[in-house]
């Protein structure tokens, strides 16, 4: 099905995420924060990296930014997956070049769905911008 990243400092929406994600058949790898994330990254090589923007160290926006300034990392899908849901947010996201964007508390199932698109899709196209 594809590898994912679940980068969070909540453990319990880290584990949440890599739950629902491992029973829809994902290889799923975890990091604690966007340090984390870019230390293991390019060992891992994800599909698709789940981030979460509020975190200790490294931020979510900051992180995004490496992963796509970075060849070895550009091309990687990446969900934003906030409580940060205001337009100016998204707007940030989308110059970054984030593939998708979820709101906190997010729908499992929809995460799911999101994750599951951007694992098998073509590079370049867009979801839930």
């Amino acid at each position: 099905m594809g590898r994912v990243l679940v980068v969070d400092d909540d453990e319990v929406i880290r584990q949440l995420i890599a739950v629902n994600l491992t029973l829809e058949g994902f290889d799923v790898a975890t990091a604690v924060d966007g340090q984390d994330c870019l230390d293991k990254v390019v060992a891992i090589d994800p599909d698709v990296i789940t981030l979460d923007v509020m975190m200790p160290r490294l931020d979510g926006w900051v992180t995004a930014s490496q992963l796509r300034r970075n060849p070895q990392t550009s091309a990687i899908k990446v969900v934003l997956i906030t409580a940060r849901a205001q337009e100016d947010d998204k707007s940030r996201g989308r110059q970054i070049g984030v593939d998708a964007y979820l709101t906190k508390p997010f729908d499992p199932s929809e995460m799911i769905r999101v994750v599951r698109e951007l694992a098998g899709r073509l590079p370049g196209e867009n979801t839930a911008l």
